[in-house]
């Protein structure tokens, strides 16, 4: 598995890959802590939630110069502080630099709580390259 993207991103937070097939398929595993939690009750905030499925998304493509361009996504149950999501994603379509990927976000009980469709465009060179 050679992970060819966002290589700094904090992994304690948006999910550690488990199977990268580029520009095919991704997998990885989020974790939620307490660092995420949104209220006493212990909801964790979409935006860790959203995160993880954006680098799934990020992962399928696996080029070095992917970005989002735009993102439709469901929140489907909540999750609480503790639980573990797997998310998976697929590239549904591609069209030239353009990829669309879809990615389902699953609990241990193999609950879907998250389902999104990620835009995903390869820039010739990176984004904050003049």
């Amino acid at each position: 598995m050679e992970l060819n993207t966002h290589g700094k991103i904090d992994q304690s937070l948006s999910g550690k890959p488990l199977a990268v097939e580029t520009d095919s398929f991704a997998s990885l595993l989020l974790k939620t802590d307490g660092r995420m939690v949104a209220d006493e009750k212990g909801l964790v905030h979409g935006g860790f939630i959203f995160s993880a499925g954006d680098y799934c998304a990020m992962l399928c493509v696996n080029h070095p110069n992917v970005v989002l361009g735009k993102a439709e996504v469901k929140f489907l149950k909540p999750v609480k502080v503790g639980e573990e999501l797997i998310f998976e994603g697929v590239v549904v379509e591609k069209d030239g630099k353009k990829r669309t990927v879809e990615v389902v976000g699953k609990n241990r009980d193999n609950d879907t709580v998250f389902i999104g469709k990620y835009y995903c465009v390869i820039p010739e060179k990176h984004v904050l390259e003049r």
